[in-house]
Protein backbone atom coordinates (compact mmCIF):
# COMPACT_ATOMS: atom_id res chain seq x y z
CA UNK A 1 0.00 0.00 0.00
CA UNK A 2 1.64 3.35 -1.04
CA UNK A 3 1.59 6.11 2.25
CA UNK A 4 1.03 9.58 2.07
CA UNK A 5 1.83 12.25 3.84
CA UNK A 6 0.38 15.44 4.10
CA UNK A 7 1.36 18.88 5.16
CA UNK A 8 -0.42 21.33 6.21
CA UNK A 9 -2.15 23.63 9.15
CA UNK A 10 -5.87 24.06 7.67
CA UNK A 11 -7.30 20.76 8.96
CA UNK A 12 -10.27 21.36 6.87
CA UNK A 13 -8.34 20.40 3.63
CA UNK A 14 -6.32 17.55 5.71
CA UNK A 15 -9.45 15.98 6.11
CA UNK A 16 -11.05 16.04 2.37
CA UNK A 17 -7.65 15.14 1.03
CA UNK A 18 -7.36 12.23 3.70
CA UNK A 19 -10.37 10.95 2.45
CA UNK A 20 -10.10 11.25 -1.56
CA UNK A 21 -6.80 9.32 -0.97
CA UNK A 22 -8.37 6.29 1.08
CA UNK A 23 -10.53 6.07 -0.77
CA UNK A 24 -7.66 5.09 -3.61
CA UNK A 25 -6.47 2.26 -0.73
CA UNK A 26 -3.56 4.49 0.28
CA UNK A 27 -2.46 4.74 3.63
CA UNK A 28 -2.77 8.88 5.42
CA UNK A 29 -0.56 10.17 8.14
CA UNK A 30 -0.73 14.13 8.52
CA UNK A 31 1.27 17.10 9.85
CA UNK A 32 0.43 20.98 10.88
CA UNK A 33 3.71 22.18 10.67
CA UNK A 34 7.10 21.81 9.04
CA UNK A 35 9.07 20.48 12.67
CA UNK A 36 6.01 17.84 12.58
CA UNK A 37 6.50 17.07 8.99
CA UNK A 38 10.25 15.99 9.16
CA UNK A 39 9.79 14.10 12.60
CA UNK A 40 7.03 11.96 10.52
CA UNK A 41 8.83 11.79 7.10
CA UNK A 42 11.79 10.11 9.39
CA UNK A 43 9.53 7.79 11.10
CA UNK A 44 6.88 6.60 8.45
CA UNK A 45 8.94 6.59 5.17
CA UNK A 46 6.19 7.71 3.38
CA UNK A 47 5.83 7.34 -0.47
CA UNK A 48 5.14 10.84 -2.06
CA UNK A 49 4.57 14.07 0.43
CA UNK A 50 1.84 16.76 -0.45
CA UNK A 51 3.61 19.82 1.48
CA UNK A 52 1.75 23.15 1.97
CA UNK A 53 4.25 26.14 1.92
CA UNK A 54 2.84 28.37 4.42
CA UNK A 55 3.07 26.64 8.09
CA UNK A 56 3.45 27.19 11.31
CA UNK A 57 7.58 27.04 12.60
CA UNK A 58 9.34 25.76 9.13
CA UNK A 59 7.62 26.35 5.74
CA UNK A 60 7.59 24.32 2.81
CA UNK A 61 10.39 25.66 1.13
CA UNK A 62 12.55 24.77 3.92
CA UNK A 63 10.79 21.31 4.28
CA UNK A 64 11.58 20.51 0.57
CA UNK A 65 15.55 21.23 0.44
CA UNK A 66 15.84 19.16 4.19
CA UNK A 67 13.91 16.29 2.63
CA UNK A 68 16.52 16.45 -0.49
CA UNK A 69 19.19 16.36 1.48
CA UNK A 70 18.68 12.71 1.80
CA UNK A 71 16.12 11.51 -0.40
CA UNK A 72 14.29 12.08 -3.63
CA UNK A 73 10.70 11.17 -2.93
CA UNK A 74 8.27 12.36 -4.94
CA UNK A 75 6.73 16.10 -3.62
CA UNK A 76 3.76 17.91 -4.31
CA UNK A 77 4.06 21.57 -3.28
CA UNK A 78 0.29 23.18 -2.34
CA UNK A 79 -0.26 26.68 -1.44
CA UNK A 80 -2.07 29.73 -2.38
CA UNK A 81 1.00 31.61 -4.01
CA UNK A 82 0.51 31.31 -7.51
CA UNK A 83 3.23 33.73 -8.38
CA UNK A 84 5.85 32.58 -11.27
CA UNK A 85 8.97 33.34 -8.74
CA UNK A 86 7.25 31.09 -6.25
CA UNK A 87 6.39 28.22 -8.34
CA UNK A 88 9.85 28.06 -9.82
CA UNK A 89 11.45 28.22 -6.65
CA UNK A 90 9.66 25.31 -5.46
CA UNK A 91 10.36 23.45 -8.81
CA UNK A 92 14.12 24.37 -8.48
CA UNK A 93 14.50 23.19 -4.72
CA UNK A 94 13.31 19.67 -6.00
CA UNK A 95 9.67 19.30 -5.46
CA UNK A 96 7.99 17.19 -8.41
CA UNK A 97 4.93 19.41 -8.64
CA UNK A 98 3.11 22.59 -7.76
CA UNK A 99 -0.98 22.95 -7.21
CA UNK A 100 -2.33 26.17 -6.20
CA UNK A 101 -5.12 26.49 -3.90
CA UNK A 102 -8.11 26.38 -4.33
CA UNK A 103 -8.07 23.14 -6.02
CA UNK A 104 -10.19 19.85 -6.89
CA UNK A 105 -9.17 16.29 -4.58
CA UNK A 106 -9.57 14.94 -7.87
CA UNK A 107 -7.20 16.87 -9.95
CA UNK A 108 -4.35 16.16 -6.75
CA UNK A 109 -5.71 12.44 -6.79
CA UNK A 110 -4.86 12.20 -10.32
CA UNK A 111 -0.98 13.97 -10.00
CA UNK A 112 -0.03 11.53 -7.59
CA UNK A 113 -1.53 8.50 -9.14
CA UNK A 114 0.50 10.12 -12.60
CA UNK A 115 3.98 10.58 -10.37
CA UNK A 116 3.33 7.05 -9.14
CA UNK A 117 2.86 5.85 -12.63
CA UNK A 118 6.01 7.26 -13.59
CA UNK A 119 7.70 6.14 -10.61
CA UNK A 120 6.82 2.58 -10.72
CA UNK A 121 7.28 2.38 -14.49
CA UNK A 122 11.01 3.02 -14.24
CA UNK A 123 12.18 1.66 -10.84
CA UNK A 124 13.12 -1.62 -12.67
CA UNK A 125 14.95 0.32 -15.09
CA UNK A 126 17.99 1.83 -13.64
CA UNK A 127 20.74 2.58 -15.47
CA UNK A 128 24.51 4.23 -16.04
CA UNK A 129 25.11 6.39 -18.24
CA UNK A 130 28.65 7.90 -19.43
CA UNK A 131 29.17 10.51 -22.05
CA UNK A 132 32.86 11.49 -22.00
CA UNK A 133 33.82 12.75 -18.56
CA UNK A 134 29.84 13.13 -17.22
CA UNK A 135 28.61 9.71 -15.70
CA UNK A 136 25.09 9.84 -14.44
CA UNK A 137 24.15 6.59 -11.92
CA UNK A 138 20.67 6.77 -11.76
CA UNK A 139 19.99 4.45 -9.04
CA UNK A 140 22.29 6.80 -6.28
CA UNK A 141 20.90 9.74 -7.96
CA UNK A 142 24.86 10.78 -8.60
CA UNK A 143 26.71 13.15 -11.68
CA UNK A 144 30.17 13.47 -12.11
CA UNK A 145 31.92 15.24 -14.90
CA UNK A 146 35.34 14.72 -15.10
CA UNK A 147 35.48 12.91 -10.88
CA UNK A 148 34.08 15.89 -10.09
CA UNK A 149 30.08 15.68 -7.91
CA UNK A 150 27.58 17.70 -9.54
CA UNK A 151 24.97 18.77 -7.24
CA UNK A 152 21.66 18.49 -8.73
CA UNK A 153 17.87 18.83 -7.81
CA UNK A 154 15.30 15.98 -8.49
CA UNK A 155 14.02 17.65 -11.90
CA UNK A 156 17.41 18.81 -12.88
CA UNK A 157 18.62 15.39 -12.78
CA UNK A 158 15.31 14.12 -14.44
CA UNK A 159 15.95 16.52 -17.30
CA UNK A 160 20.05 15.82 -17.47
CA UNK A 161 19.00 11.56 -17.95
CA UNK A 162 16.41 13.08 -20.92
CA UNK A 163 18.68 14.58 -22.90
CA UNK A 164 21.86 12.25 -21.80
CA UNK A 165 19.88 9.40 -22.70
CA UNK A 166 19.66 10.62 -26.42
CA UNK A 167 22.41 12.45 -27.04
CA UNK A 168 22.35 15.00 -29.95
CA UNK A 169 18.68 14.35 -29.95
CA UNK A 170 16.42 17.75 -29.71
CA UNK A 171 13.90 17.65 -27.58
CA UNK A 172 10.85 20.67 -27.66
CA UNK A 173 10.19 22.37 -24.06
CA UNK A 174 6.43 20.44 -24.16
CA UNK A 175 8.48 16.96 -24.58
CA UNK A 176 10.99 18.00 -21.76
CA UNK A 177 7.79 19.38 -19.36
CA UNK A 178 5.96 15.81 -19.93
CA UNK A 179 8.65 13.30 -20.00
CA UNK A 180 10.29 14.99 -16.77
CA UNK A 181 6.93 15.60 -14.55
CA UNK A 182 5.01 13.01 -15.90
CA UNK A 183 2.05 14.69 -16.69
CA UNK A 184 0.38 17.57 -19.29
CA UNK A 185 1.84 20.82 -17.62
CA UNK A 186 -1.03 23.12 -17.23
CA UNK A 187 1.22 26.73 -17.88
CA UNK A 188 3.72 27.95 -19.86
CA UNK A 189 7.53 26.72 -20.46
CA UNK A 190 9.73 28.76 -18.87
CA UNK A 191 10.11 26.20 -16.11
CA UNK A 192 12.08 24.61 -18.20
CA UNK A 193 14.49 27.49 -19.34
CA UNK A 194 15.04 27.85 -15.69
CA UNK A 195 15.78 24.46 -14.90
CA UNK A 196 18.03 24.60 -18.01
CA UNK A 197 19.53 27.47 -17.01
CA UNK A 198 20.65 26.20 -13.77
CA UNK A 199 21.91 23.22 -15.27
CA UNK A 200 24.14 24.27 -17.72
CA UNK A 201 25.54 26.68 -14.63
CA UNK A 202 26.40 23.78 -12.25
CA UNK A 203 27.71 21.55 -15.44
CA UNK A 204 30.25 24.37 -16.56
CA UNK A 205 31.54 24.47 -13.24
CA UNK A 206 33.97 21.95 -14.54
CA UNK A 207 35.48 22.13 -17.79
CA UNK A 208 34.18 19.20 -20.75
CA UNK A 209 35.10 20.23 -23.85
CA UNK A 210 33.52 17.22 -25.42
CA UNK A 211 30.26 17.73 -24.69
CA UNK A 212 27.39 20.65 -24.33
CA UNK A 213 23.99 21.27 -23.55
CA UNK A 214 22.84 23.08 -26.32
CA UNK A 215 19.87 25.65 -27.02
CA UNK A 216 17.98 25.10 -30.40
CA UNK A 217 16.36 28.26 -30.39
CA UNK A 218 12.46 28.13 -30.95
CA UNK A 219 12.14 24.57 -30.97
CA UNK A 220 14.15 22.70 -27.31
CA UNK A 221 17.36 21.55 -26.07
CA UNK A 222 19.88 18.40 -26.59
CA UNK A 223 22.92 17.17 -25.16
CA UNK A 224 25.63 17.23 -27.83
CA UNK A 225 28.42 15.36 -28.28
CA UNK A 226 31.15 17.46 -29.75
CA UNK A 227 34.13 14.84 -30.10
CA UNK A 228 33.47 10.81 -30.83
CA UNK A 229 35.89 8.95 -28.96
Amino acid sequence: MKKVLIVDDNSSIVVILSDYIKKESMLVQSASDGEEALRLFDQWQPDIILLDVMMPKMDGFTVCKEIRKKSMIPIIMITARSEDFDKIMGLDIGADDYIVKPFSPKEIIARINAIFRRVDGTSGSKKSIRIHSLIIDESSFHVSIDETVINLTKKEFDVLVTLASHPNQVFTREHLLQKCWGYDYVGDDRTVDAHMKRLRAKCDNVKHPEWQITTIWGVGYKLEVLHEK
